[in-house]
């Protein structure tokens, strides 16, 4: 349904109360979500981006049916639909797809962490010199007084690239990037980049070095740079 939409000239832009874009699109594929999660799982929870709770029960889902809605309104084709599912509190299933890329990352606890059909694993470097870094935007950091303490990270690594959204995550999941930092996100940006990160072997927490996806803020790493990049940032 989303990429249906994809650059699409009539497609209807919105600025919600946050300033931040929503499209018709974003509706369309939560309200399809939440049609099959009730239909499928009548008795489980959901929360979304866009319409926010639903239900109350041990099991949730956690809808973002467009990640990276600035990409999508502007043509750039990395943006996803993020579904995770949670029981008791933590998340144990994750799916990332992102049809323009024509990619599609998973993962469930105990089970491994796959994109496309194949297990992914997080890299083993273990020098921040070594590391590629990927992040959201220098002016994210800047808002919250980090600004300095990511440009020293930003010094200390070997590579960046601000690739931003769930697409630092999933590439820190497959190995192809070693860190990446989001100083503020929301539940449902990250809950299924968490486990998918996770399962492959990496690490993922909030700033404060919390691992949960309401924390408000992200880093994923391969585990190994976990505490340094931390460190450099808190």
């Amino acid at each position: 349904m989303a990429l249906a939409r994809f650059r699409d000239r009539e497609l209807t832009v919105i600025t919600k109360p946050d300033f931040t874009p929503v499209t018709e699109a974003d509706h369309s594929v939560e309200e399809a979500l939440r049609e099959e999660i009730v239909r499928a799982r009548p008795g489980h929870g959901i929360v979304g981006e866009e319409f926010g709770e639903q239900g109350s029960s041990a099991w949730r889902w956690i809808l973002d049916p467009i990640d990276g809605t600035k990409n999508y309104v502007r043509g750039i084709p990395i943006w996803a639909t993020c579904i995770a599912l949670q029981h008791a509190g933590e998340v144990v299933v994750g799916v990332v797809s992102a049809p323009a890329l024509g990619r599609r990352w998973w993962a469930a606890r105990g089970e491994g962490a796959f994109a496309d059909g194949d297990h992914i694993r997080v890299s083993a470097v273990a020098d921040l010199g070594d590391a590629q870094l990927s992040y959201d935007s220098v002016t994210g950091f800047e808002r919250f007084g980090l600004a300095e303490r990511f440009l020293d990270l930003d010094r200390r690594c070997w590579r960046s690239r601000g690739l931003g959204d769930f697409w630092s995550h999933v590439l820190v999941a497959e190995g192809a990037v070693d860190v990446a930092v989001e100083p503020e996100v929301s539940l449902w940006d990250v809950a299924a980049v968490q486990v998918i990160v996770e399962e492959a072997g990496g690490r993922f927490t909030d700033l404060g070095g919390m691992a949960r996806p309401d924390g408000g803020s992200a880093v994923s790493t391969n585990g190994l740079l976990h505490e340094q990049v931390l460190a450099a940032l808190t």
